[in-house]
């Protein structure tokens, strides 16, 4: 059954006895503050890529204890497929999850959003974080401008396409378009927000691609 009371992140944490991974903290909710403020010289994390992080422990945590594959490529991978937007792949997952006594509707249903832990860091935990130094957005409204444009463009060729009889309701579908970054050593790609929340696009090749463009 699906928690439903309380601090979701905390319900979680004692629905599956979460426990912190890290010699160096104590508790999950000290390892979270930690990797959200930057802690003890680590990277700063926000509030997307933490849920993420969250979920993928609980997940590989749930597979562990049913003898699943915990590689990072099958947690990734299932991960993508449950919290993803088509219906008939996550669907397919949690059936094969629950053949092999998996429970995983109720696993798809605890994971939390990324407002849920924005509201533990903030409020459960009264966790503070330095709000980087104020810098101009010149770049992110480039960004939103050409999707904008983007957006517009469309809008108008859907609109011709409709009255030719070439796409049925083109003229009043909804548009949105999205910046996506891609790795140049692999496959990911990640939304143009979330990589610059985070920092980087590719966290397995971010170190390379560093060293790179120093050289």
């Amino acid at each position: 059954m699906a928690v439903d009371s309380g601090c979701k992140v905390d319900a979680v944490i004692d629905k599956y006895g979460l426990a912190s991974t890290d010699p160096v903290y104590d508790t999950l909710d000290d390892g979270l503050l930690a990797r959200w403020t930057g802690a003890d010289d680590r990277t700063e994390m926000g509030y997307r890529s933490l849920t993420a992080w969250f979920n993928k422990r609980l997940l590989k945590q749930v597979y562990t204890e049913h003898g699943r594959e915990t590689l990072d490529t099958r947690v990734d991978s299932d991960y993508d497929t449950l919290r993803g937007d088509d219906d008939l792949r996550r669907d397919e997952l949690i059936e094969r999850l629950q053949a092999t006594g998996i429970p995983g509707a109720s696993l798809h249903d605890d994971m939390v959003s990324w407002g849920t832990m924005r509201t533990h860091l903030n409020d459960c935990l009264d966790g503070e974080k330095e709000p980087r130094k104020a810098t101009t957005n010149w770049e992110q409204e480039s960004v939103a401008t050409a999707k904008t444009v983007a957006e517009r463009k469309a809008e108008t060729a859907l609109s011709s396409l409709a009255k030719k009889g070439d796409i049925e309701g083109g003229d009043t579908a909804e548009i949105e378009a999205q910046i996506q970054l891609g790795c140049p050593d692999c496959p990911t790609r990640v939304p143009f927000d979330v990589a610059l929340e985070r920092g980087y696009v590719c966290k397995q090749h971010r170190s390379a691609n560093l060293s790179t463009h120093d050289s």
